[in-house]
């Protein structure tokens, strides 16, 4: 199966509202990774919730604030992620004593410095309306709107949110991380061989016949045919050079600048196997605001 190319009209009106979104779309990542506990399923959640945007924006009476708008449709697909994920649990707030006062806000090199797996050990109220109000500068009546909760369950998220992050930054660092599949990471060392080799022959015939390609933020396509022209736009680019790594704990393609390799990573792609063959594609080559917040670690090779 190929994709069929979209009408000229259509691209154009997708690309207009790309450009809409492109300035609000790093803290809208921010803040799904922030409430999944992962920048990969943040991302997806951006995509979904801008798809969504994008398909009702003509049915809405003009927008007031649009970013306001994004981060209310990005909460509700985050939950709904994390209620398919049984990771949704409600905080029993108004069985609590009233607090007036959330507490001083905590500074943003704090909230930038926590890893986002210690973030799921605060409740989803906790952690959103510490993001909105601490990251975003949203007013406490703001929250109240967007999240459709009182004045008062904000009020108590953040005091409890901010309390509980001070407590978990003076806690020791997590367990080793988990040890990849080793032939996962085999199947990916030669992929990385060929494609700095430049053999992309080689790599279009690993591709399964119904591979698919999602190039985060500008494209997807599917199918042998339509993914094998994803090669020939690398091959002529010479800004990358691939490296073997891993993000979350998944075995990983990590790019990185040849002109400047102290750098370090500076985006990453994911691949999926079916039968030995490559049954998806995941790059982030145009969507690095993801690196800031990645849990990414280089492997030898």
């Amino acid at each position: 199966m190929t994709s069929e190319p979209l009408p000229p009209a259509l691209v154009e009106a997708r690309a207009a509202f790309d450009e809409l979104v492109r300035d609000i779309r790093p803290q809208l990542h921010r803040y799904c990774a922030w409430m999944t506990g992962s920048v990969i399923d943040g991302e997806d959640i951006v995509q979904d919730a801008l798809a969504r945007a994008y398909y009702v924006l003509p049915t809405v009476t003009p927008v007031g604030n649009l970013s306001a708008w994004l981060f209310r449709i990005a909460h509700n697909k985050a939950v709904d992620h994390l209620r398919r994920r049984d990771r949704w649990r409600t905080e029993p707030l108004d069985d609590l004593p009233p607090l007036p006062d959330p507490g001083p806000p905590l500074a943003d090199r704090d909230l930038t410095g926590m890893a986002l797996s210690r973030l799921l050990r605060l409740a989803p109220l906790q952690r959103s309306c510490v993001f909105l109000k601490d990251v975003m500068g949203y007013s406490l009546a703001e929250i109240s709107d967007l999240l459709e909760v009182s004045v008062g369950a904000v009020k108590a998220a953040l005091h409890r949110g901010r309390t509980r992050l001070r407590a978990l930054a003076g806690d020791a660092a997590a367990g080793p991380p988990a040890t990849p599949d080793p032939a996962e990471v085999e199947r990916l060392a030669r992929y990385v061989d060929r494609f700095n080799a430049r053999d992309f022959d080689a790599l279009r015939a690993m591709l399964a016949d119904d591979v698919r390609l999602d190039l985060i933020g500008r494209a997807r396509r599917r199918g042998a045919t339509a993914v094998g022209g994803y090669f020939d736009n690398y091959a002529a680019q010479h800004d990358w050079r691939f490296g073997l790594g891993v993000v979350e704990g998944r075995p990983a393609v990590l790019a990185t600048d040849p002109g400047a390799p102290a750098a370090g990573p500076v985006y990453f792609v994911l691949l999926d196997w079916r039968d030995g063959g490559i049954a998806s594609i995941r790059d982030y080559r145009y969507a690095r605001h993801v690196m800031r917040h990645a849990d990414i670690a280089a492997l030898p090779g």
